[in-house]
């Protein structure tokens, strides 16, 4: 056997070569955008050059303000010139409008400024209108104007899909370089002729991956012209300096400094959040969000341990009403799941289900259960037979019976057919993180060899046998633990996981205290043989002792005998009867 038992101190990231960084955070000066976006802030500068053609500029991020503020403070810092003169104003006399060229900036019509962001917007605010008080006539000037003369305008993509005609309007304006006053009404024109003014405007479009692929699909011509960038949403920690820049960007978005021993807890769940210890989350939403809720706890204008610890289990504890309704079942029989003694063809699976509105995914053991009979090899799908099952858990089926029908490397079909099935599973399952599991299942079910019950396992394979990495493993193993920690920890309890997945660990204190304590196990894998001598207790291959696959190939050959035997009588018989 390959596995790893893993201790506890791998289940958390290590902070120890960052102690005496933490200790100066507090006294570092904020940094620069172009630190931690250097490829946006590349292609702002390239969109911003005063020598740049290019009207439109499509950015994938988040459609919040604290994005669009932060694009829109990076683009202003790439001016070093004011803006160019609009070259004119509108004089109004006689209830009749004229343009007049000027070049003094102070005559030019509505203020201007190098950037402005609005996350949504109605066509009056972007377009400006003609307004009539008392017989007087007054050009109120909207978004484009007071960015007009070389300025940019920072807009979600969410505005222009609910509202296309605004889009064709600004398009072309922005194209043709001449705004025309229209009405937002087609149906009623203006009571009133405005001349057409000079335009000079640029636009940054921002939306998610949906989103500009909604936008993408009704003009399709703009991915030939605009440019493209995105918002990096994590910092990977490959370089050495990596940590020191994270720090340093936290440190810039917060007026509420974190104390030296704040920080390993803070990293841990920026950990959590991207699900990886060797990344961190540079998302500016979830970032403040945090930070503002451990404001509320602290009383000494720093965030300390006490605090961040307050505002963690608060949050937990208030988002935790699903997950104790889940355990209360399990606990009060309504959802079967063993967790002692021995079972042939049942393992614990180990799922995550994500409740529409919840903040957080809520992993869940989940009971996979194989019989097997005799048939002509068929392994039967129960989700994908009653349409429960995603198409990619279709495909991790299909790769356990390839995977299956090399080993066996059968010179005849197998006479045993076998049914999966997820137990008390009453919505549509997908995924391939339970093949693992199942093909365990599957082969316990033909070597009659009992799973104990007391592990869980997860991880996906391939056709070679290998166990691949699966994502949200701490909701998982946390979800299991709940189970046994409930019941009570026997020592022998814990949790079978793909090794490509200990760099994603980050689990809570009581998992990591009983795993310190001998009381939950956790081992790594990387062949699914390893995962089958940890359920069974039995080698799946070895040459020396009894092994699974042995087992399988001679019960196999004992029912091919039999048959032989069968159809020989039978011929027999039939010669004598005729």
């Amino acid at each position: 056997m390959t596995h790893q038992h893993l201790k506890w101190q791998s289940l958390l990231p290590n902070m120890l070569p960052y102690e005496a960084l933490f200790l100066r955070v507090s006294n570092l000066a904020p940094i620069s955008f172009e630190d931690v976006q250097p490829r946006l802030s590349n292609a702002l500068a390239l969109f911003c050059h005063p020598q740049s053609q290019e009207r439109f500029m499509l950015i994938k991020a988040q459609e919040h303000d604290q994005y669009l503020s932060l694009i829109s403070q990076a683009v202003k810092k790439k001016y070093t010139e004011p803006l160019k003169c609009s070259n004119g104003r509108y004089v109004i006399e006689d209830n009749e409008i004229h343009w007049v060229s000027t070049c003094r900036d102070q005559d030019a019509f509505a203020s201007q400024s190098v950037c402005l962001f609005q996350n949504w917007i109605e066509p009056e605010q972007m377009f400006g209108a003609v307004k009539f008080h008392r017989n007087k006539i007054n050009l109120q000037p909207g978004l484009i104007h007071r960015v007009n003369g070389g300025g940019i305008l920072v807009i979600s993509i969410s505005t222009l899909l609910a509202q296309p005609l605004m889009w064709w309007r600004l398009k072309q304006m922005i194209i043709q370089k001449r705004f025309e006053w229209l009405s937002p009404d087609e149906k009623r024109p203006l009571s009133v002729t405005v001349p057409p003014m000079p335009l000079d405007v640029k636009v940054v479009l921002v939306g998610d991956a949906c989103r500009l692929e909604d936008f993408v699909q009704i003009e399709s011509e703009l991915n030939l012209f605009a440019f493209y960038a995105e918002f990096e949403t994590e910092l990977s920690l490959k370089h050495p300096d990596a940590i020191n820049l994270w720090c340093h960007y936290i440190h810039s978005l917060t007026d509420m400094p974190l104390v030296s021993d704040a920080w390993p807890i803070f990293i841990r769940e920026a950990v959590r959040e991207t699900g990886d210890k060797k990344r961190l989350p540079l998302c500016p939403v979830w970032i403040k969000k945090c930070l503002s809720e451990v404001s509320l706890y602290e009383k000494q204008g720093k965030i300390t341990v006490d605090s961040l610890n307050d505002a963690i289990s608060a949050r937990q504890w208030r988002q935790n009403y699903l997950c104790e309704c889940i355990q209360n079942d399990i606990e009060e029989d309504q959802i079967f799941i063993e967790t002692t003694g021995d079972v042939i063809g049942q393992v614990n699976g180990l799922a995550v289900i994500e409740y529409p509105g919840h903040p957080q995914a809520l992993g869940e053991p989940t009971r996979i259960s194989c019989v097997v009979h005799f048939g002509d090899g068929e392994l039967v799908d129960v989700e994908r037979k009653s349409e429960l099952g995603g198409n990619i858990h279709a495909k991790g089926m299909m790769i356990i019976q390839s995977f299956l029908i090399s080993e066996l490397a059968l010179d005849h079909a197998q006479p045993f057919s076998a049914s999966l099935v997820f137990e008390q599973s009453y919505a549509e399952v997908d995924g391939d993180s339970a093949s693992l599991a199942q093909l365990c299942a599957l082969v316990s079910a033909l070597a009659q060899q009992p799973i104990y019950q007391a592990r869980a396992v997860t991880g996906s394979i391939d056709q070679f046998g290998r166990v691949q990495p699966i994502g949200r493993i701490n909701e998982k193993i946390e979800g299991f633990f709940q189970v046994c920690e409930r019941r009570g920890l026997t020592g022998s309890q814990g949790v079978i996981l793909p090794s490509k997945n200990v760099r994603h660990l980050c689990l809570n204190d009581a998992v990591v205290e009983a795993v310190k304590q001998g009381y939950f196990h956790l081992w790594a894998v990387d062949k699914v043989a390893d995962a089958l001598s940890l359920l069974t207790g039995m080698p799946y291959f070895d040459l020396d002792k009894p092994h699974l696959l042995r087992k399988i190939r001679q019960r196999i050959a004992q029912v091919n005998h039999h048959d032989r035997r069968g159809f020989l009588g039978r011929c027999l018989e039939w010669f004598q009867r005729y």
